[in-house]
């Protein structure tokens, strides 16, 4: 920043301090960067629609049909040079990576990812990566709030409001659903819901779904009206799809990280891509509707259209055999995950919101046009209501998002006449599949780190805490072979502590020594050297891991040992000391911080 834009920037926060409060600065920078997030969102679309039309143009119109399978990879390929030879920085996934900045970074996200994102997602998903963009949409937009908030040197629970924000707006100005986009701020950021967080969030989702309405106009990603009302004696059905979108979840959920796991095996990025980009090729060449976003096979099955969406394969000539068709319809529930995790797997860009809504479609698709062929009720089922709803309860399930879901829904809808559907469906996914994996795949590893916030506020400070810094190194070490008198002479005297680890020649923590456990002897001159540390050292009530152990643990591990202070260990060789009432006074200093 030059010497004039620091001046500048010095006199504004002046004038912002005298004229403005905390709160009314707040909301003006909501407002500001909803409107920034929402020319984002319009970027990254504007953008994948332009190299999809490059894509469908004449030039290549008659190579197209045969060999578009092909372009995921080339897409993969490009969005890889990019990132290793021009950001040379892992770009990550969208919203799990911004979680990760909130949680261990104080809500801190470096500059380049506000148009790294903006950059390769479009590449990834213009050439028919089986992936979504609202992930990299919601990343830029956070990297904006982050950067933003800095410069105007906020704190950390600002800065968390602006990056929630931003999210919000990025949303909002996708779906055209600023209710849902509030509440999808608020569930997967864990925000808190009051009248200081709530007024932000909703100018940047105004401002946001303004912006898209000034550059797509009305034009919705999900256009569609409520055709048949909601029958009191569907419930059943409605119960039963719940289950069914609970199961295919966790489906969702283990694929996406098995997939991972497989390939993070594979060391060459190089091969990496070309074998998950085969395999992609392969499910496109065999399932064409697993070509890119999916948003046209959504809209397709709204419509009823389902001929229409599965598009020209292999079984065209047995199209009019309705179980084949029902085959075709789950066939995109099943490969839908495996594109997408392969998608991610090579290297590309995108986020698993769109795979999640396409794969909701499919779902309460086929089981409802499987309920009316089966004859077993008085009057057919709507199958564009199960369609939606089934959305809904994917989403519920595999986010673990019920009230984004339900608001995403009846906001796309134009009306609330599916409310009590899906509440029923989304509430009943949630629930089953929240027992079996607790945590939604945005923050499953977060979770396994430690390092997940939550709308708990102990949990939440207690995630924020840092380790590293809480560890007090000013301790004299002993060793096992000393006499009494050394101990005196080159511990006790020196130092002010009354605790000494005791190590070995590698600084393995063998055990420790109180200074009331030499007290009754330290005066004894005989015992200077016939007692040895070994004889009198003890084990550590409590040894706290700095790889293993979260701040949850820690505090566990002194209130079980009733301690003042435990020894902290690396790969078992020693660190230091925390001390309990160091610990203490961290919390309540980083509980004021999360708060304010």
């Amino acid at each position: 920043m030059s010497k004039f834009s620091k001046s500048l920037l010095h006199r504004f926060l002046n004038w912002k301090t005298k004229h403005l409060t905390h709160q009314q600065f707040l909301m003006l920078l909501s407002a500001i960067i909803g409107f920034i997030a929402g020319l984002g969102a319009v970027a990254i679309k504007n953008l994948t629609h332009f190299i999809q039309t490059l894509l469908e143009g004449e030039f290549i119109a008659n190579y197209h049909d045969a060999f578009y399978f092909i372009f995921p990879v080339i897409g993969l390929a490009l969005t890889m040079a990019i990132v290793h030879f021009v950001f040379r920085k892992n770009v990550g996934h969208g919203i799990p990576t911004t979680l990760h900045a909130i949680s261990q970074k104080k809500g801190i996200m470096t500059r380049f990812q506000m148009y790294a994102s903006l950059i390769t997602a479009p590449i990834t998903v213009g050439f028919g990566g089986s992936v979504g963009l609202e992930g990299p949409t919601v990343a830029t937009g956070a990297s904006l709030g982050s950067n933003i908030s800095r410069m105007f040197l906020l704190n950390q629970a600002s800065r968390t409001l602006l990056i929630g924000c931003a999210a919000a707006g990025a949303m909002s100005s996708i779906f055209k659903a600023p209710i849902a986009a509030i509440i999808f701020a608020i569930e997967v950021f864990s925000l808190d819901l009051t009248l200081s967080s709530l007024l932000p969030l909703l100018l940047a989702s105004v401002s946001a779904i303004l912006t898209s309405y000034f550059f797509f106009g009305s034009q919705l990603i999900l256009p569609f009206e409520l055709k048949d009302k909601f029958i009191i004696s569907e419930v059943p059905y409605y119960v039963l799809l719940g289950i069914l979108a609970s199961l295919v979840s966790i489906y969702f959920t283990k694929v996406y990280f098995n997939v991972h796991k497989i390939f993070a095996k594979v060391n060459s990025p190089l091969l990496r891509l070309l074998s998950c980009g085969a395999g992609l090729g392969i499910l496109i060449y065999f399932i064409p509707p697993l070509y890119g976003e999916g948003y046209s096979v959504i809209n397709n099955l709204l419509q009823e259209n389902y001929l229409e969406a599965l598009g020209t394969n292999f079984f065209n000539a047995y199209l009019e055999n309705f179980w084949v068709v029902i085959i075709l319809l789950l066939g995109l529930v099943v490969f839908k995950i495996i594109a997408s995790s392969l998608t991610f797997a090579a290297g590309g860009v995108g986020g698993i919101f769109a795979p999640v809504l396409f794969m909701g479609s499919a779902l309460g698709h086929c089981y409802a046009l499987v309920l009316n062929h089966l004859n077993i009720l008085k009057n057919p089922i709507s199958v564009s209501n199960f369609t939606l709803v089934g959305m809904a309860g994917l989403m519920a399930g595999v986010l673990h998002a019920p009230l984004t879901a339900i608001f995403l829904i009846a906001e796309l809808t134009h009306g609330y006449e599916l409310f009590i559907p899906l509440m029923i469906t989304a509430a009943i996914s949630f629930m089953i599949t929240s027992q079996f994996q607790p945590h939604s795949v945005y923050t499953m590893e977060l979770a396994a780190r430690g390092e997940l916030l939550t709308h708990n506020k102990d949990q939440m400070v207690l995630t924020l805490m840092n380790i590293n810094r809480l560890i007090e190194r000013n301790f004299i070490s002993l060793h096992p072979e000393m006499t009494l008198g050394e101990v005196l002479k080159e511990g006790v005297v020196k130092s002010s502590r009354n605790i000494f680890p005791v190590v070995d020649e590698n600084g393995t923590l063998l055990g420790i020594i109180l200074l009331d456990d030499i007290r009754p002897i330290m005066f004894d001159q005989k015992l200077y050297d016939e007692v040895k540390v070994s004889e009198i050292m003890q084990r550590a009530p409590e040894i706290i891991d700095i790889r293993n152990d979260r701040m949850r643990e820690i505090m566990r591990k002194f209130q079980d040992s009733n301690a003042w202070n435990l020894p902290v260990v690396k790969d078992e060789v020693y660190q230091g000391f925390i001390s309990k009432s160091k610990l203490l006074t961290a919390y309540r200093k980083k509980l004021i911080e999360a708060t304010v």
